[in-house]
């Protein structure tokens, strides 16, 4: 009798657990009325709107942003980015963000600079988050009252200024005060996700995927 009441212990406790898990969306593809999900870390899937998988349902997509269901709460992705719902507490503060890679091997997605959205390129080789003035400008960053700085670039020594981002927003993963380089003209031509940032962030890779997460 005693082993039973055990077993059966043990099997409340297993399914809490299970009920407690958290479910995790990962956005590999975008297509009008439809997107390519990952789900809990299986395979690919494509969703088309209306449509429903283990327990996300698609409720609007096109080639930017996917609006999903996940268990009743609704989350808007851009390619690339993740969600992670439910879980328990111990779980709960733990914000991510998964990109994955593009043929060329680079890691390109959706960012807000100041609440302005961007794209960017991670670049470990940038010492710091690089923007071209007119980016600046539309995150509503006065770089012209920024330490003027000379930079080498694939174009040569140009003139930029060394700004502080206030906040810096990919998925569910927000930095303050970020160090960052506004350069004049139009290079780059995506924010340049430097290590002003990355070195704020866990990075782990498998395969395409990588996965970043706050340090602090």
């Amino acid at each position: 009798m005693k082993v039973i009441i055990k077993f059966c212990f043990c099997f409340m406790l297993l399914s809490a657990n299970l009920a407690q898990a958290a479910t995790q969306v990962n956005i590999v593809g975008l297509f009008s009325n439809k997107a390519v999900v990952i789900i809990n870390g299986g395979k690919p899937k494509t969703l088309s709107v209306g449509q429903t998988s283990e327990g996300v349902k698609l409720l609007a997509a096109d080639s930017k942003t996917a609006t999903l269901q996940i268990e009743g709460k609704t989350q808007q992705l851009g390619m690339g980015q993740a969600a992670s719902v439910g879980g328990n507490s111990a779980n709960a503060g733990v914000a991510s963000v998964t990109l994955y890679a593009d043929t060329a091997g680079h890691f390109i997605s959706e960012c807000y600079v100041n609440g302005a959205p961007l794209k960017f390129l991670l670049d470990t080789g940038a010492t710091t988050v690089a923007l071209n003035s007119g980016d600046a400008k539309f995150a509503k960053i006065d770089y012209k009252r920024g330490e003027p700085i000379q930079v080498s670039t694939a174009n040569g020594v140009v003139t930029a200024y060394r700004v502080t981002i206030a906040t810096l927003k990919i998925g569910a993963l927000t930095l303050n005060q970020v160090e960052a380089s506004v350069l004049e003209g139009g290079s780059p031509s995506v924010v340049l996700l430097g290590m002003s940032a990355l070195n704020r962030l866990d990075m782990k890779r498998q395969d395409i995927a990588l996965t970043l997460s706050k340090k602090y």
